[in-house]
């Protein structure tokens, strides 16, 4: 069925336009005109009015968990999770038991994704073999069973050697690496380090962690050529380090997560491990660099470094409970919340975060709302409020610090290659 979605504004960041128009969809993809008769019983029509239409949202940072963790979520659980928030495309990270370090992993995911078609789930595929910083992983063969990137997700490969022969042997594959920044020998701890850890009586994590890495790996970019990105940034040093390092012409990108531009380390005084997360919370000031750095660019995109847990895995005390907060389903109302109503993001430069510059980094053609692009869309209702509730998610993990929060900005419908894939608060298959 055709599909014409009428009276929204149109959110295009390819065009750089926000304009009212409506969107005809036909075969999975986005016609360059309109049927003269809109009365055709083929034609499905979605009212978007006070909505904005925008492409579907990409996220390069998700936890799937499958294969070997299904407790704690599946590809079909955190597809479906996805769907709800808008994502049409996740990018699935590689600590899965066993690794993604194979081509048959790789086509494992692709397998289970294929039965679960509410979102394009792209597997990543580990930088090492086992994530055990020693030895290269499978690349080639990964590379052509169809991984999108590469990442050694919640570790930094420590030695630098072979870090650099990791970005050489992408670069040649033509496929970037999505980098967790953190020297462990400075890491050691629970939270952030810092006056709010001492009052909590909890060991801190480093700051010099984080920005020690950063610096290293944005060098040995600069030596290869090779496209880097680095994940969930949160410190202002680590900010400053990209935003000079654009400058020089590195060929580098970074993204931001919701809960580090939306929460500060005094949520850590409450003793609630769902305020628990790697990297941690850091200070307000931090907070504000993250902003910065995405209104002025330095930031290119919003991710969610979605971690879903089990409930035994949280319900345990501050230091041993596990690092990690669900955010599919929360990502872009906690975005409209605390960045488009007040000001720091146009909607545009939302839609750019969350759809058209996490296209560009891992070369997908999508996040564009433009004629015989494939139909991945959102609508989204900027002005709706709700009340967050972590029993109402499709992902099985409820480790949320934002549950009984109001937000404002709500995902109505999402679509994908044209098809309606959620509506009305329900996943279809």
């Amino acid at each position: 069925m055709s599909l014409l979605i009428k009276n929204g504004i149109v959110l295009d960041p390819s065009a750089d336009q926000a304009i009212r128009r409506d969107v005809y969809i036909d075969g999975g993809v986005i016609q360059d005109q309109i049927p003269d008769s809109e009365q055709s019983n083929s034609i499905q029509v979605l009212d978007a009015a006070g909505c904005w239409v925008m492409p579907g949202f990409i996220d390069l940072h998700v936890h799937l968990r499958e294969p070997g963790l299904t407790h704690k979520e599946t590809i079909a659980t955190g597809s479906a999770a996805a769907a709800a928030g808008g994502f049409t495309t996740i990018c699935a990270m590689p600590n899965t038991v066993p690794v993604t370090d194979s081509a048959e992993i790789v086509r494992y995911i692709l397998g289970q994704a294929a039965k679960a078609p509410y979102t394009h789930v792209l597997p990543v595929g580990s930088i090492t073999l086992g994530q055990e910083g020693r030895e290269l992983s499978h690349m080639d063969e990964m590379a052509a069973a169809g991984v999108c990137a590469f990442s050694e997700d919640g570790k930094s490969v420590m030695n630098a050697a072979l870090m650099k022969q990791a970005m050489e042997k992408a670069k040649a594959l033509g496929l970037p690496i999505l980098d967790h920044c953190e020297d462990i020998s400075l890491a050691g701890g629970c939270v952030n380090e810092g006056e709010n850890a001492q009052r909590a009586g909890l060991p801190g994590i480093s700051r010099d962690a984080e920005e020690l890495m950063t610096a290293r790996d944005i060098m040995l970019a600069a030596s290869t050529g090779v496209k880097l990105h680095i994940c969930h940034v949160s410190t202002a040093g680590s900010v400053e380090i990209i935003r000079e390092a654009k400058k020089r012409g590195i060929p580098i990108t970074a993204e931001a997560c919701p809960h580090h531009f939306t929460l500060s380390d005094e949520s850590i005084l409450t003793q609630d491990p769902n305020f628990k997360m790697s990297p941690p919370l850091r200070t307000k000031g931090d907070v504000q660099a993250i902003l910065d750095g995405l209104a002025d660019g330095t930031l290119d995109c919003i991710a969610t470094d979605h971690a879903p847990h089990h409930a035994e895995d949280k319900n345990t005390d501050m230091q041993s409970a596990a690092n990690g907060i669900v955010g599919l389903e929360t990502a872009l109302s906690l975005s409209v919340t605390r960045l488009t109503s007040p000001g720091i993001l146009t909607p545009l430069a939302l839609a750019k975060c969350l759809s058209y510059n996490p296209a560009k980094i891992i070369g997908l053609d999508r996040g564009e709302i433009r004629p015989h692009k494939p139909a991945d869309v959102v609508i989204v209702n900027p002005a709706k409020q709700y009340v967050v509730d972590k029993n109402s998610f499709y992902t099985k993990g409820r480790n949320t610090p934002f549950h009984g929060m109001t937000l404002q900005g709500k995902v109505e419908a999402t679509i994908l290659d044209g098809r309606i894939v959620y509506q009305n608060g329900k996943v279809y298959k």
